[in-house]
């Protein structure tokens, strides 16, 4: 995620810095060969440059993890933000079914539970005049996992996570777009920790069956 983050930021900075530099050549120059067009695809070529530099240095977006199963079943709601990260993570994983009906739970290899999910935000910090100007953002979820024999490969296991964001109330839609960026990394973290524990498990335990 902060290699993501990296290349989001430093695209912002190239974009900003391009169109510096093609307001300054309209306002000097009467040549009109400079358009939208000319503009996106000088854009897209320094940001695949800087793509490339990433990955010379030895940056790479992160491989989806894969889990050692042909099937899973899941007893998550997917009508939630977090519901939807988790899916995504698994349905990234090659060649593995994720199984959500109930009906069909017995075909599954092994059953993932997620007990809870609890996400909250309090008050982190106010002003001498007391106007809260900052939030701690909280998301837990609880999840365990096991074998349609009722062997336990991972117990009832909680994964927290928290996050401080200060506050304006001059820029109030500002700050809850960036309140909303920051649940949603927060959800796709715990959802792709939450495949590397079942992932570790699975191997242990497959490699024991053998």
């Amino acid at each position: 995620m902060k290699t993501i983050a990296v290349i989001w930021q430093t695209c912002i900075v190239v974009k900003q810095g391009v169109t510096t530099f093609f307001k300054k050549i309209k306002t000097t120059s009467s040549n009109r060969f400079i358009n939208a067009p000319a503009y996106w695809i000088v854009i897209g070529a320094l940001i695949g440059a800087l793509t490339v530099s990433l990955g010379g240095c030895g940056f790479e977006l992160k491989k989806p993890v894969q889990l050692p199963f042909k099937s899973i079943y899941g007893n998550f709601t997917q009508q939630t933000p977090f519901g939807q990260a988790l899916k995504r993570a698994i349905l990234a994983s090659d060649g593995l079914e994720l199984i959500t009906d109930p009906k069909r739970m017995d075909k599954a290899q092994v059953i993932l539970e997620v007990v809870h999910e609890f996400k909250d935000k309090v008050i982190l910090g106010r002003t001498a005049a007391g106007t809260v100007n900052a939030y701690q953002l909280r998301l837990m979820v609880t999840f365990k996992l096991r074998t349609q024999d009722g062997i336990e490969l991972i117990p009832e296991t909680d994964i927290s996570l928290f996050r401080d964001i200060s506050f304006n109330e001059t820029i109030v839609l500002s700050k809850e777009a960036e309140e909303q960026l920051l649940y949603k990394n927060m959800q796709n973290d715990i959802a792709e920790q939450i495949m590397r524990r079942i992932s570790s498990a699975g191997k242990i335990w497959l490699d024991g069956l053998h």
